[in-house]
């Protein structure tokens, strides 16, 4: 993230506002409230107890907006997530009954623990942004958000996703642990009171509509759209992958791109920015080879070679 560079005034409080609740991860909030305002949608890999589910209920309380939580388990059935259709004996009809899915800031927590069915029932709502119940299509609220947990620890009766359902994800992060001090923050902070009850919203729906559609109006120069599209063609003839990335992460780089500008209080795309996002966006939309896997490289490590392989744009 640039070091000489402010945030927008207002996605400035939404982060302090996050701070409150969440020490120690502000690029975290700040690349989660990127991903909200590109109309994407974030996958957070860590241990547990590092703050994920927290992160996600701080982001929807400093919005207004209606929070809801999926906890998937191996039982959870697809109609659990997206809401079923009940017979109404006075009315003599059906009616639907909406699911968890209905609301604008959804946590999907430990995605991986449930079964491909249901998985699939809300990637479908990711990308589509309605849902179908009973052959009736329903638009989802806007915004609509979503951010899935997933433990990268414990393996053992989960449903990992497959790679080419990982990339309906815009981003994924990863928390980490705090720091000595960070940590000592949380225990002060949490010793009388639990900081996310005192949260109040500092932006509403209707401002964060706006915000998204000012982001689609940040420009971004054809340099910087070749910049882009040569990282994505260099990661399809890398002698270290197997599956490069589609074209779809091409336009969810430049979506995510024009988003980071404008947190950062600019309307035009920078070269950096493509940077600063790149090993978040592409990442997990790439398959390695066995020899890499083997040879302990990740995905992020090969993301940056590519990125300082290529050569960057400069002004004229």
């Amino acid at each position: 993230m640039p070091k000489n560079e402010e945030l927008h005034p207002v996605i400035g409080t939404m982060v302090e506002n996050i701070e409150k609740v969440i020490v120690g991860k502000r690029e975290v909030a700040t690349l989660s409230i990127v991903a909200l305002l590109a109309r994407g949608h974030v996958l957070l890999e860590d241990v547990p107890g590092v703050g994920k589910t927290m992160l996600v209920r701080a982001l929807a309380k400093s919005v207004s907006a209606q929070f809801k939580r999926i906890q998937f388990t191996p039982d959870l059935l697809p109609s659990d997530v997206t809401g079923v259709s009940i017979y109404n004996p006075k009315e003599g009809q059906f009616e639907y009954k909406p699911g968890p899915v209905m609301g604008n800031i959804i946590l999907a927590d430990e995605i991986n623990r449930t079964s491909p069915r249901t998985q699939s029932a809300l990637l479908e709502a990711m990308e589509e942004g309605s849902l179908t119940v009973d052959g009736v299509t329903r638009p989802l609220p806007r915004p609509f958000f979503v951010m899935a947990t997933q433990n990268p620890i414990e393996y053992e009766g989960t449903y990992p996703l497959p790679e080419a359902q990982l990339d309906r994800f815009l981003l994924k992060l990863n928390m980490g642990y705090p720091s000595i001090q960070e940590e000592m923050d949380i225990l002060n902070k949490t010793e009388k009171v639990v900081p996310i009850d005192q949260l109040q919203p500092v932006i509403t729906i209707k401002d964060l509509l706006l915000l998204q559609e000012k982001v689609q109006e940040v420009y971004v120069d054809e340099r910087v759209k070749r910049y882009i599209v040569e990282i994505v063609q260099r990661s399809r003839s890398h002698e270290s992958i197997y599956l490069g990335v589609s074209p779809r992460g091409s336009v969810a780089l430049m979506k995510a791109v024009q988003a980071y500008a404008f947190v950062h209080g600019r309307d035009f795309a920078l070269p950096d920015d493509v940077q600063s996002l790149a090993p978040y966006v592409l990442a997990h939309r790439i398959i390695l080879k066995a020899h890499a896997k083997f040879d302990g490289i990740s995905a992020g490590h090969i993301i940056s070679e590519i990125i300082s392989r290529t050569s960057v744009p400069v002004q004229r």
